[in-house]
């Protein structure tokens, strides 16, 4: 009975609005012919649509103006033809006005074919379309209906009702929370907020974003302090670059909150561990792509050994919850929202940031959801907020939307208080000239650090190979586990059986592993097929390459060409169909091909700007190839010496290239791969060794497919 009154009541109260919102809607139409309304609010917006479309390809803030005018064209021609209260004679008034800004918008579609998608009723509707939607209403004299007025994508829900079955709270961390359960007071007075006079009534975010989309105004760099004399941040043994030191300055004068777009590597990663120390963030919460996982925690355990750091895996049931930092990839936030949000964390780092753009996406909206839960639970200090990527804008100006809101520089519809204080300050309102580059620089002084390798060439070695260690959790990840695993036990059968054979009391336990492991590479060698250390290398590069791929896609949107070598046809050709997937452009240089077609191909990476990607073989492209338009190799599989991986980075590192190159090697932790990457770097100084005239060592004579069976089996022997 009660629900069936509530039902009435609810009723009742639509049947309200709707009527009110009609009578508004009556009370702007009789307003058309006096200049007023929505139609002539139609016209004017058309009109600039228009001249700008003849100045050239529409910008996207004009792209949303005339979805809008479509929108609300479609709108108000159905409402008129179905509004009893109209006469006839203002009936087709209205409909001949509707029809003449179809043709303005038809016609502008002609000239920026682009546009075209937008008059479509299924055309998607973005957030920066909502919006202007809702003010031009405004504008227009109409009353918003309620839900119209409440904001689409609430980030005080943590938890959406649509994931909170899914949620999962490991083991401790309920202990870790009550061990701690007070925030320390802050005493300091509250900030007394910069009266917003001026721009009080203006719409800022567009006039924002087109402050950037503008250009022209130098690098977007916020001003950043001189780098300590001596270097007192990097721990013991190590050493800042003076680029990396100048943002950590930044954050030991107070600085929070951080889009830190540096190129890829300049050691943004690095920067963002020590920042945590230096501002005492801890609990610090990380959120990383899948493929760099690994390297995070091997980064916080480089930079700031006195850490604790916890990687979480699916449901996280090995989490260490008393760590300082912990580490979690994108695919899996959905399930650790609750806990997260309530967990008291003073810092988060969101890398490659540009993953969040598109605000209605669940992955965003967890991360703006986390941020929010953060800043309201350190009341009265700033918490630590990092936005790493190269790349801040893929699609549009209107990127930064995301990245702006988790840094809190801006909310859902306008500027937060900070930056709200600046604009206010700076005398200008979005009617003047002069407001869009003082807008820029306000935006990038809230914490904009953007550097290029060509920057800070100084600081940077001539060529230099960063390992990128990920972890193979998959189905095929564990089945290479399971393959190395059951390669140990052979070579451990053979080890034991030696040892209590007549060789037993002859040999050394070290002259029966390189017996037992000389024979098991003669064995492979004879045989490519079954489990051996050549099959098993090969299975680890074919589950590598998704990842390899992945990261491949990420330096080419943010710093342009990339070389990605790999020793394997399966593993070239699943990396090509990843790359075109993600719309990136590629050109292959195989063994098969012919040198004139080669030549085609190398040609197209070095001059032609569409082309993203050289997908080569590392033996085929390995030599007499010059690939300079590149500075950024990936090496999707290991080489079996320093020599064959030296002559491949050596394809961009030659005369013609005027930035440092980075090789970012993918190494599978926890596997073969590692102890592989480890041996070929032992075998870089023999060149050196012999050239300088330095006794090289014996164990060089040896290869490192044989030293790397001796490791599998001393493993085994250590374990047994």
């Amino acid at each position: 009975m009660a629900s069936n009154t509530a039902t009435r009541q609810s009723a009742a109260k639509s049947a309200s609005s709707r009527s009110s919102n009609a009578s508004s809607r009556s009370n702007g139409r009789r307003k058309h012919t006096h200049n007023e309304g929505i139609i002539p609010l139609l016209a004017r917006a058309v009109r600039e649509v228009e001249a700008s479309a003849q100045r050239g390809k529409a910008t996207p803030a004009n792209r949303t103006k005339f979805h809008v005018i479509a929108l609300l064209m479609r709108e108000e021609r159905a409402r008129i033809k179905t509004d009893e209260t109209v006469s006839d004679s203002e009936r087709a008034e209205t409909l001949k006005r509707l029809d003449g800004v179809a043709a303005i918008l038809a016609k502008t579609a002609a000239r920026d074919t682009s546009l075209i998608t937008l008059l479509e009723p299924t055309a998607p509707i973005t957030e920066a379309t909502r919006q202007l939607k809702r003010k031009m209403l405004v504008q227009a004299g109409f009353d918003l209906p309620e839900e119209e007025k409440v904001a689409p994508e609430p980030v005080k829900a943590y938890v959406p009702p649509e994931l909170a079955e899914r949620q999962v709270e490991p083991a401790g961390i309920e202990v870790r929370m009550l061990a701690n359960p007070f925030l320390a007071p802050n005493l300091a007075p509250p900030k007394q907020p910069t009266p917003v006079v001026r721009l009080a009534n203006w719409e800022l975010l567009g006039p924002l974003l087109k402050a950037f989309e503008q250009g022209g105004a130098g690098s977007a760099c916020m001003e950043l302090p001189e780098p300590p004399v001596p270097d007192r941040l990097a721990p013991a043994g190590r050493e800042l670059m003076d680029h990396q030191a100048r943002f950590l300055a930044s954050v030991e004068e107070g600085h929070r909150s951080f889009l830190l777009a540096d190129e890829p590597g300049l050691g943004k990663t690095a920067q963002s561990v020590i920042a945590a120390s230096v501002a005492g963030a801890y609990p610090l919460l990380v959120v990383v792509p899948n493929v760099v996982k690994m390297n995070w925690a091997r980064e916080v355990e480089r930079w700031t050994p006195q850490r604790r750091v916890t990687v979480i895996h699916g449901d996280g049931r090995d989490i260490d919850a008393f760590a300082d930092v912990f580490v979690v990839n994108y695919e899996i936030l959905d399930r650790h929202l609750s806990w997260i949000s309530r967990f008291g964390f003073k810092g988060m780092v969101v890398d490659e940031a540009h993953m969040i753009k598109n605000v209605q996406s669940q992955r965003s909206r967890n991360v703006l959801a986390l941020a929010e839960s953060i800043r309201e639970r350190t009341p009265g200090v700033s918490p630590l907020l990092i936005a790493l990527t190269g790349t801040p804008l893929i699609n549009d100006i209107d990127d930064f939307r995301a990245i702006w809101r988790f840094l809190g520089w801006t909310d859902a519809e306008k500027p937060g208080p900070e930056l709200m204080a600046k604009l206010e300050s700076n005398g200008w309102t979005p009617a003047d000239a002069a407001f869009y580059p003082e807008a820029r620089q306000s935006v990038v002084d809230m914490g904009i650090v953007r550097r290029r390798k060509i920057d800070v060439a100084a600081d940077l070695p001539a060529k230099r190979v960063v390992d990128l260690p990920v972890e193979l959790d998959d189905e095929f990840g564990r089945s290479i586990r399971d393959a190395e695993a059951q390669l140990a036990r052979k070579l451990l059968d053979r080890f034991t059986a030696v040892k209590n054979g007549k060789l037993g009391d002859k040999l050394s336990d070290d002259a029966i592993v390189r017996m037992v492991c000389s024979q098991e590479l003669e064995e492979s060698h004879a045989s490519a097929d079954g489990l051996n250390v050549f099959t098993m290398v090969r299975q680890i590069g074919q589950a590598k390459a998704s990842l390899a791929a992945d990261y491949a896609a990420q330096l080419a949107r943010s710093v342009g060409k990339v070389v990605f070598f790999a020793k394997h046809i399966d593993v070239m050709d699943r990396a090509e169909a990843q790359l075109a997937e993600a719309g990136l452009t590629t050109v292959s240089i195989r063994g098969d091909q012919t040198a004139t077609f080669r030549q085609e191909q190398i040609d197209a990476f070095n001059k032609d700007p569409k082309v993203s990607v050289a997908v080569c073989s590392l033996t085929a492209a390995g030599v007499g190839v010059n690939l300079q338009a590149s500075s950024n190799v990936v090496l999707a599989e290991l080489s079996w010496t320093d020599a064959e991986q030296t002559q491949a980075i050596d394809r961009v590192h030659r005369i013609g290239q005027d930035e440092p190159v980075t090789a970012w090697r993918i190494v599978a932790a926890q596997t073969i791969d590692a102890k592989i990457a480890e041996l070929i770097d032992g075998k870089a100084g023999l060149a050196a060794r012999a050239l300088d005239g330095a006794e090289a060592k014996r164990d060089d004579e040896d290869s490192v497919q044989l030293l790397a069976l001796i490791g599998v089996l001393q493993r085994a022997i250590a374990s047994a």
